[in-house]
This record gives C-alpha cells, structure tokens and sequence, in this order.
C-alpha cells in the first residue's frame, strides 16, 4: 500500500511578503473567479456512510430536498441573467449528473462557454473513508461524463461537500486534472506535492461562500458586504485571487439577488479587476513559476 503523504509535506509553506509579485494579464489588480455551485442532492441518497446527506431522519427529506431543487428549477436562471448582465464568465462547481438530469441547465451552461468543474457526481455522494480504487473510480465517471458533454478534458475539481481523502489530490492529477479546489490555504494559487504529473491549489473561499453564510445566519444585504469587503482589501494589495462562491438555491432567491448583483457591481466598478475561469488563473500563474529542479 502507497503511505499517504502528509498534507504539511504536499504545500511548501511560503509566506506572502516573501513572494515574487504575481502578474495578471492587462496589468490587472485583482483576478477574480465566480463560482456558482449548480449541484444535485439526492432525494434517497444511495450511499449512507460516514455522514448522513439528510440528517432530518428518515428519509426522505422533503424539506431539504425541496429547498435545494429550488435553485436548478428556478434560482439557476436569475444567476444566468445576472451574469450576462455583467458578462461574467463563470467556473462553475458542477455535480456532474446534472449535465444528464437537466438538459435545460446543461445547454445554457454551454451556450455561455462556461468553465465546467467537477464537484463531484452528486453532492450527496461523499468520498469520506473512500478506497483509492473506489476514489479513482468516481473521479473518471465525472471526467468521462464530462468528456461526452463537451468533448474536453476537466480542468479542476472540488471535492463533493468538500468530502476527500488523503489520496484525493493524487488521483486527481492521476486522471489529468490540472487544479483542485479542496484547500482554502492561499490567496494565490500554489503547486501541490502529488505522486505523479502536477497539481496546483485554486484559491476557493469558503468565507465569501453563501452556504457557509447561511448556515451562520447571515442574511443577504451582511453577504454582500463582505463579498465588497474582502474584495477592499485583496484589491488593495494586489496579485492576489478572489473567489465567489454561490449557490442558486440561496442567493438566487428572490429576496436575495439584488444584494449580489450589488456587490458584483461594486467590484466590476473597479478598474484592474480580471474577471476569469479558474483555468485561466491556473495557466496565467503557471506561466510565472520558475521551472521545476527535476
């Protein structure tokens, strides 16, 4: 059995004053990422292991279930309008069936060009205590999928539920995808230590995150200030990568749209703000790395 390397030994640890700048195209101040999570919950979920998707026992939960299909049935759509107001072009944190379960979603997505990330196949499909044959197993049926939708290989990926093992960055540079979004160490992207081939760390926020915000009990109009917030200081000093990440069952509500479209109006307001997928972050910060010692 390969001995997991240890998460300490897979970031070389850099502190932020010591770095050489990072540059992003256009001379711009900030590079910005917007992420909405599209994703699927099962209504029975098949796999039940270490934690239970629905902890409203027994299931089903129609509540849960019921909150979270709002946003594919009608949240996803005010999202679409919002961003091609602003001509964002999104990375979006997909659970993969959705491209088989709601043809609607899957041709909008790829009418705008979006960047499709894995999240996994459902998000009610953990990969906790996951063996590494079971792991690598769920990880190509999303990169397959993703392959005869578009016809291209995944560029990054982000755990399901932030679900992962110690091998999940291995196997997820073993399949040929190129960033992961499981580690919220970094304003700046980082290269991770993998058994084979090569990994970089996107920077995915689970700060300025509506899930995490909801789940505290912090309505719309505080979200939106600290998306502007953070957005004051990062832009401030510079070469560094903002994520937001959204769900269009919580922000897509009618009661809560107008306060995202105020912040990303905020930022967009802004000059030097290079509003990207994760891809082109990815490419743009590896472009400035210094090559390898083999």
């Amino acid at each position: 059995m390969t001995t997991p390397i240890a998460m300490h030994d897979r970031i070389a640890y850099s502190a932020m004053p010591e770095r050489a700048p990072v540059q992003w195209p256009g001379g711009a101040r900030l590079a910005l990422w917007v992420a909405p999570n599209i994703e699927h919950y099962e209504y029975l979920p098949q796999e039940v292991r270490v934690r239970d998707p629905w902890p409203r026992v027994p299931h089903p939960d129609i509540l849960g279930y019921g909150q979270r299909d709002y946003g594919n049935r009608v949240g996803v759509w005010r999202f679409m309008e919002l961003f091609d107001r602003f001509h964002i072009s999104c990375t979006v944190s997909l659970s993969m069936a959705v491209l088989q379960m709601y043809p609607d979603i899957t041709e909008a997505m790829l009418e705008r060009r979006w960047e499709l990330m894995s999240h996994g196949l459902y998000n009610t499909r953990y990969h906790w205590n996951y063996t590494e044959d079971e792991e690598r197993q769920a990880i190509a049926h999303c990169q397959d999928i993703h392959r005869s939708v578009t016809g291209r290989d995944l560029r990054g990926w982000f755990s399901p539920a932030a679900s992962n093992t110690l091998a999940t960055p291995d196997l997820v540079a073993e399949a040929g995808i190129s960033y992961l979004c499981d580690l919220y160490h970094d304003d700046q992207p980082t290269a991770i230590r993998v058994r084979q081939g090569e990994l970089v760390s996107l920077p995915y926020s689970m700060e300025i995150n509506d899930s995490i915000a909801w789940r505290r009990g912090m309505e719309a109009a505080d979200f939106a200030q600290k998306i502007r917030d953070e957005f004051d200081t990062l832009y401030a000093e510079g070469g560094r990568v903002m994520n937001i990440a959204v769900h269009p069952f919580i922000m897509g509500q009618p009661h809560r749209i107008a306060a995202l479209s105020e912040a990303l109006e905020y930022i967009l307001g802004h000059s030097g703000v290079w509003c990207a997928t994760g891809a082109e972050i990815v490419d743009a910060w590896r472009a400035q790395q210094p090559t390898p010692d083999p």
